[in-house]
């Protein structure tokens, strides 16, 4: 199925275009929602929460835009919307945090990556990880490709230094050398 086809056939609600979607972006936006939420379970739910979203709204999806950049849009807002559930949860009584040991990010670029903003987690991941270009970008976000270009430097700058002062993270790099 071409990516035209897979785009008109998802908006007229073809449950196989649906089944080709998650087969194609799945794993991207579960990677993605990782990085954003820095726990495994949680990103497999923002997935699956995308998906659900993606084909409720399908009528809504223009033919013409990037279904890669509308489900990325949808992942991304997802994730916020989970983070700022578990900040409510956090101040409600007898709320536990679970930890998980299959997260994948090792402790100190776990860190490092929550010292940065959601939104900047996810742009560092978008440019790093998928390669994603200013133009793709500027779909997600909706903001110009020169605001991105200054918030991925600023963030990127912030992850170096965070990354740094965790000198465990560099001698392992060295160890690697």
């Amino acid at each position: 199925m071409g990516k035209n086809n897979l785009d008109i056939s998802f908006s007229e609600g073809d449950e196989d275009a649906l089944c080709h979607a998650i087969n194609i972006y799945g794993q991207k936006l579960l990677r993605y929602c990782h990085n954003i939420l820095c726990d495994y379970s949680e990103a497999q739910d923002a997935v699956q929460i995308t998906f659900i979203k993606a084909y409720e709204k399908r009528k809504s999806f223009k033919t013409g835009t990037s279904l890669s950049s509308w489900l990325y849009k949808i992942a991304y807002n997802t994730c916020i919307d989970l983070i700022r559930k578990k900040r409510l949860l956090f101040f409600l009584p007898d709320t536990h945090q679970s930890t998980h040991q299959d997260d994948f990010i090792c402790d100190d670029l776990k860190k490092a990556l929550l010292s940065l903003k959601p939104a900047d987690r996810a742009l560092v991941f978008s440019r790093v990880i998928d390669e994603k270009s200013y133009s793709d970008l500027e779909q997600i976000y909706q903001c110009s490709a020169a605001t991105l270009r200054k918030r991925y430097e600023r963030a990127k700058k912030k992850l170096a230094k965070s990354l740094k002062e965790s000198n465990s993270y560099y001698l392992r790099l060295e160890d690697k050398k």
